[in-house]
């Protein structure tokens, strides 16, 4: 059984919306749902049977619940939060009228009846409408931009609005807000009127094309997330799209779409698939039409939901799919080009691991950048011995460091979320010898060692690790192997500190009545603690040389949750001590505070995590013109300082696209642009990088130079054997 768990993952990760393999949309798809039709139908009650008889099975849940009065309470309160995290559009009597629910939300979930619900969220829908509408009258009129006032943007712990006239003046600064950055960006009035009716109209819109399955996934992960913050559910649609993220591969046209406005567009060509060597589509085209095979009907899909419109481009690798595209220069009332493609197989390159080599003085170091720890879990249960992982992966691109004579390695981490367990285990493998790399507590009490079982490495040489805030679970379990081995530095700030284990639950597997897909289930299994006893739940990865904080526990992480799983220790699991790197600190801390005092890059850096902690500790912001202008102009001012100390140093200016804040949301800017802007950011300087290449190089240079200190710090002398070619 538990090699069946470690198949399982230990974080979500964002899901891509890439063409792949999908069924077909449903009879209604593209239009807004009537409000009458948003009620749960038997296959909601047949998931919702199957999801509440997991999660109420201690043998599959790590920390079972009762689904009671308390839960309910729990269910009802995420639920709320889930449809009005800002509170600004309930008032408090819509919560003192849906508080007569608010014990019988188990009862609902263990009938299959969902009627509570679905009522509020159709008043969500009311509420939402009569919002618009006043924010669509703001927007005809003008406002005055000379009156001291602030708008508190944060209003997640706001109480509810006693009535609507409160709920009025929210909205008024809100609206205020949106028109003043639209106003300091140049934009004139008639523009910004027309702007702003257009956002809000089009937030009325998607929030009516939710439909009963959108709904009853959104009340079922209120319930799952009220067993802990890792367990969720995920609809059929959505499974989908977690599935293709992990394997890293589709079969599609390689391409990934992006509502803007009545429009799907083209956001990203896949490179290597059949978009980008058809040369026939480009960034910013919008689809207008799909059609299947030769000669099948074009369906019109302006207007459509992103899914359904994704839904009919998918499809098996060898078929043919039909797009009706204006190009994005093109008008609207253009006449479209049609493009026919073979859609096959897709490999999502930019999600895999990538390396670079940065030059330290006389060191070359080798960097490899991971973004999650992925896996094919379908094709390394089929016994499929090149199974696509992050683990594989790594191993190529550690035998191309090689042969490129990096004098040592640093893996990247940051912002990485997870992902499989058994690749966290076996990339640890490619750096030690034979060895415990993590301890698992599983359902029931019984703690497992999971162990690297290949002798030899891929990579024997000189190791650090760089993490964030954001690095999390499977990085976590990676980097606290390294650390706890002395098998390499952890360089950056805490990690996320989440210690738990989850597996992905088919419930399809499961006897059904009817052909309904079910989707699956997320559910925390286990939790994991490092080979020293200790635990990342929490406190997380705490580095050996560490940056200034970006975000502490207190904002973001494992302990910002209420119902998180408490720290605890049990015991060690014997394993060898590799190195001492303690020793070094002091020396490396010294050479590195060093460093960045003349690290022009690494200063601006500091100072804008600086700021950015002190604008979120504030949580509003001013409604008055001349305040903000001067904000504006002084970091306008701020940043032409910086693009000429640049050009004096010899530094390359950061090529972004839009300097300045132009009051518009992503979805009404370019989406030609907005790839060229990603690009540009892409090529900005990486001083945490660059300063984390300097300390490893450091190590080498007082290693080699101190024969004591040698010593000390590595007391075996002789590393394994680097794998064989």
């Amino acid at each position: 059984m538990f090699k069946q768990k470690l198949l399982a993952f230990t974080a979500a990760l964002p899901l891509v919306l890439a063409v792949g393999a999908s069924p077909a949309p449903s009879p209604a798809a593209g239009g807004p749902t009537p409000v009458e039709a948003l009620r749960a139908g038997p296959e909601h009650a047949a998931a919702a049977a199957l999801v509440y008889g997991v999660l109420s099975d201690s043998r599959y849940v790590y920390r079972a619940k009762p689904l009671d009065d308390a839960m309910s309470a729990e269910i009802h309160r995420r639920y709320l939060e889930a449809l009005d995290p800002q509170k600004l559009f309930f008032t408090a009597t819509d919560i003192a009228r849906f508080d007569a629910w608010r014990l019988s939300h188990d009862d609902a979930i263990r009938q299959q009846s969902f009627d509570p619900a679905f009522e509020i969220y159709r008043t969500y829908l009311e509420r939402l409408d009569e919002r618009v509408a006043h924010a669509r009258r703001l927007v005809a009129q003008p406002f005055d931009f000379t009156v001291d006032e602030e708008w508190r943007y944060d209003r997640e712990e706001a109480p509810w609005a006693s009535n609507a006239g409160e709920l009025d003046e929210q909205w008024r600064k809100y609206v205020k807000n949106d028109a003043l950055r639209l106003h300091l960006a140049g934009r004139a009035a008639d523009d910004i009127r027309r702007t702003l009716d257009k956002r809000y109209a089009g937030m009325q819109e998607r929030a009516h094309e939710l439909r009963a399955e959108d709904v009853f996934e959104m009340f079922m992960n209120a319930y799952a997330t009220s067993i802990d913050p890792h367990t969720s559910y995920l609809a059929p649609r959505s499974a989908e799209d977690f599935d293709m993220q992990m394997r890293l591969s589709l079969e599609g046209i390689g391409a990934i779409l992006q509502r803007q406005d009545e429009f799907v567009v083209i956001r990203t060509i896949v490179p290597g698939g059949p978009a980008q060597l058809g040369g026939k589509l480009a960034v910013g085209d919008r689809v207008v039409a799909v059609g299947q095979g030769d000669s099948g009907a074009m369906t019109d899909v302006v207007g459509w939901r992103i899914d359904d419109v994704v839904a009919l481009i998918r499809g098996r690798k060898g078929s043919t799919v039909r797009l009706d595209v204006l190009p994005a220069e093109a008008g609207v009332d253009a006449s479209p080009t049609r493009v026919t493609i073979v859609r096959d197989k897709v490999k999502l390159e930019q999600q895999a691991a990538q390396k670079q080599v940065i030059d330290v003085g006389d060191r070359r170091i080798g960097v490899i950048e991971l973004p999650t720890f992925y896996l094919d879990f379908e094709a390394r249960r089929r016994g499929d011995r090149d199974a696509r992982s992050a683990t594989a992966d790594v191993a190529r691109l550690l035998r191309e460091l090689r042969e490129e004579n990096v004098d040592g390695v640093v893996i990247d981490l940051r912002d990485n979320g997870g992902g499989s367990l058994l690749e966290a285990i076996e990339l640890t493998g490619l750096f030690i010898d034979t060895g415990p790399v993590v301890q698992v507590v599983e359902t029931g009490g019984r703690t497992t060692v999971s162990r690297d079982e290949v002798a030899g490495v891929a990579w024997d040489g000189p190791l650090a690790v760089l993490v964030n805030r954001s690095s999390a679970s499977a990085s976590e379990i990676f980097a606290a192997a390294i650390q706890d081995y002395g098998r390499g530095l952890i360089i950056g700030e805490p990690t996320f500190g989440k210690g738990t284990v989850q597996n992905l639950i088919d419930l399809d597997r499961f006897p059904s009545k009817g052909d309904a897909k079910m989707g699956k289930l997320k559910l925390t299994v286990a939790q994991f603690f490092r080979v020293d006893g200790g635990t990342t739940q929490h406190a997380g990865v705490v580095p050996d040389l560490a940056f200034p904080v970006t975000l502490d526990a207190s904002e973001f992480g494992e302990s910002t949750y209420d119902n998180a799983l408490p720290a605890t220790r049990i015991r060690p699991a014997p394993h060898a001590n590799l190195g001492n790197l303690a020793a070094l600190r002091p020396q490396l801390l010294s050479r590195h505070e060093e460093r960045v005092v003349d690290d022009q890059e690494f200063q601006w850096w500091a100072s804008d995590i600086a700021t950015f902690r002190a604008d979120r500790a504030r949580k509003t912001v001013s409604l008055n013109e001349a305040v903000r202008r001067a904000e504006r102009d002084r970091l306008e001012a701020e940043r032409r300082a910086r693009d000429d100390q640049r050009r004096a140093l010899g530094i390359p200016v950061p090529s972004d696209l839009r300097r300045s804040d132009d009051g518009l949301n992503a979805s009404e800017r370019s989406v030609a642009q907005q790839a060229a802007e990603e690009e540009a950011a892409k090529k900005r300087p990486d001083p945490l990088l660059r300063e984390s290449a300097a300390i490893l190089a450091d190590a080498l240079d007082l290693l080699t130079g101190d024969q004591q200190l040698t010593a000390q710090v590595l007391p075996l002398t002789r590393q394994p054997t680097v794998w064989a070619e």
